[in-house]
C-alpha cells in the first residue's frame, strides 16, 4: 500500500464520499472546504535506540481532522506501509463515526512507519515512548486522546500513557484509551468493536428477515477484531462460519469451521493455513462465496470494481476501515447487498473508548454487563437512525451514515461560528 493510484488512494475515497454527501445535503463551499482537509497534523521524526546498539530513526503521524464537537479521538497504527493519506482518511472516518454515535468527541487518526514483526518487545517499547514523547505536547484528555489499532495493543497503550504521565508530571491515564484494566482500562474493550459490529448485524437481519442461526458467514481478516467476530457470531447468533482468511492465506469448511481450534491454531503459528479440519482456499474466492454474510475485517480497499460484482453475500459486515470503494458501494447498491459501512459498523470501539474516558473522568467503573447494555442501546438507535436516512433520501447505507454525522458536525461548525 506504499503506492496508491489515484482511486485507491483512502484520503481521495474520503474526500469522494464526502462531496457526494455535501451534495445530498446541499452544503454550501464554505462549509465543504473545511470538511475536505484535517484541521491539524503532525509529521515526526524520531530517534529510537535497537537492540544491537544501533539508532534507526522512525516516521510518524498524528492527524486531528475535525475539532468541532469535541476533542479528537482515535487509534494508533504501527504498519510497514503506513502513509500520510491512510492517516488523514482514517481520521476524518473517525470524526464522522464519533458524530453517527453521538458522541461529544472529534476524529483524530495516528501511525508510526514501522513493522512490529521484525521489532523485540523491548524495541517496541522504546518506539512507543519516543513516539509519545514526539506527539506528547499535541495531545491530552481534553484534546487529542489516542487508542489501539492495527498492530498496537493495551501493553503498548499502557507504555504510552505512562511516558506521557512523567511527561506532565502527573498521573493522566484518561489520555488514552484502550489500556489495561488495572491502568483505568474499561471492561468490554477488548472485543468491543467486533460485539457492536455484531449488535447492527442483528438489526440488519431482522430488517432483511435473515435467520442468523442458520446463516453461513465468510470471514476476511482474522486479527483482532475478525477473530472476536467469528466467536460472538457464533456464541450470540449460531452463525456458521464457513471460510476464513489472514494475510498469509485462506481456510474454509463447508460443514463450518471450528473457531476455537482455529484461533488456537492461529496463536500458535500465527495463521490460519493449515488448520485440521479445513482446507485451503484462495483469499480472493472467499469474498466471492456463496454466503449470507461476509465481514470484512483487514485493511482497507479490498472489495473494489473489479471484484464487487462477483459478491454473492446478502450482508456485508464492515469491521475493517474503508475496506469498499465508492465503485464498488455502487455496484452491490445495484445487486441489492446490504452493505452495513465501516464508521457505523466498527464504532463500537470507539465507543467503549468514550466510556472508558468517563469512567477515567470520574473514577468510577462499570461492570462488563452494563458497558454491554449502553454499546447496544447506542449501536442500535445508530443504525436505525442510517436504515432510516437512507430510506428517506434513497441513497445507500455509507451515504447515509454521512449524511446523519457530517449534518451533525456541520451544526457544531455552524453554533461555533466557524462557517
Amino acid at each position: 500500500m506504499t503506492e496508491h493510484s489515484h482511486n485507491h488512494n483512502p484520503f481521495h475515497i474520503a474526500q469522494q464520499q464526502i462531496r457526494t454527501c455535501a451534495d445530498i445535503l446541499g452544503l454550501e463551499q464554505s462549509a465543504r472546504e473545511v470538511l475536505l482537509r484535517p484541521m491539524r497534523e503532525f509529521h515526526v521524526n524520531f530517534p529510537v535506540r535497537m537492540d544491537d546498539g544501533s539508532i534507526k530513526v522512525f516516521e510518524g503521524y498524528r492527524v486531528q481532522y475535525n475539532d468541532a464537537k469535541g476533542p479528537t479521538k482515535g487509534g494508533i497504527r504501527f504498519h510497514p506501509d503506513e502513509t500520510i493519506d491512510t492517516v488523514r482518511a482514517l481520521a476524518a472516518w473517525m470524526t464522522w463515526k464519533c458524530s453517527l454515535l453521538d458522541l461529544p468527541l472529534g476524529g483524530g487518526k495516528g501511525g508510526v512507519v514501522c513493522n512490529p514483526k521484525e521489532l523485540s518487545l523491548q524495541e517496541q517499547e522504546r518506539i512507543s515512548r519516543a513516539y509519545i514523547k514526539a506527539i506528547g505536547q499535541f495531545i491530552s484528555p481534553t484534546k487529542d486522546i489516542p487508542a489501539p489499532d492495527v498492530y498496537t495493543n493495551p501493553q503498548i497503550m499502557a507504555w504510552m500513557v505512562d511516558e506521557y504521565s512523567s511527561m506532565v508530571g502527573n498521573n493522566q491515564f484518561g489520555v488514552i484509551t484502550g489500556k489495561p484494566l488495572p491502568l483505568g482500562g474499561s471492561p468490554g474493550r477488548s472485543d468491543a468493536t467486533a460485539r457492536g459490529g455484531m449488535f447492527t448485524l442483528r438489526e440488519a437481519a431482522r430488517e432483511l428477515g435473515i435467520d442468523l442461526s442458520k446463516a453461513t458467514m465468510a470471514i476476511q481478516g482474522y486479527g483482532n477484531a475478525g477473530c472476536y467476530a467469528a466467536s460472538l457470531a457464533e456464541s450470540m447468533f449460531g452463525c456458521k462460519i464457513v471460510a476464513v482468511c489472514d494475510s498469509k492465506g485462506a481456510v474454509g469448511c463447508k460443514d463450518g469451521i471450528c473457531i476455537p481450534k482455529l484461533t488456537q491454531h492461529k496463536q500458535d503459528t500465527l495463521s490460519v493455513c493449515h488448520c485440521e479440519g479445513t482446507e485451503d482456499v484462495s483469499s480472493q474466492s472467499l469474498m466471492e462465496m456463496d454466503v449470507d454474510i461476509l465481514v470484512l475485517a483487514a485493511l482497507e480497499g479490498v472489495l473494489t470494481a473489479k471484484n464487487a460484482d462477483r459478491v454473492k453475500a446478502k450482508i456485508i459486515v464492515e469491521l475493517a476501515n474503508g475496506p469498499t470503494t465508492p465503485e464498488a458501494d455502487e455496484i452491490l447498491y445495484r445487486k441489492g447487498i446490504h452493505v452495513i459501512p465501516d464508521f457505523l459498523c466498527n464504532a463500537g470501539g470507539v465507543t467503549v473508548s468514550y466510556f472508558e474516558m468517563v469512567q477515567n473522568a470520574y473514577m468510577y467503573y462499570w461492570d462488563e454487563k452494563e458497558v454491554h447494555e449502553k454499546l447496544d442501546t447506542k449501536m442500535t438507535r445508530a443504525y436505525h437512525e442510517v436504515l432510516e436516512t437512507s430510506r428517506k433520501f434513497v441513497i445507500n447505507m455509507r451515504q447515509a451514515a454521512y449524511v446523519v454525522a457530517v449534518e451533525r458536525v456541520v451544526e457544531a461548525m455552524r453554533l461555533r461560528g466557524w462557517i
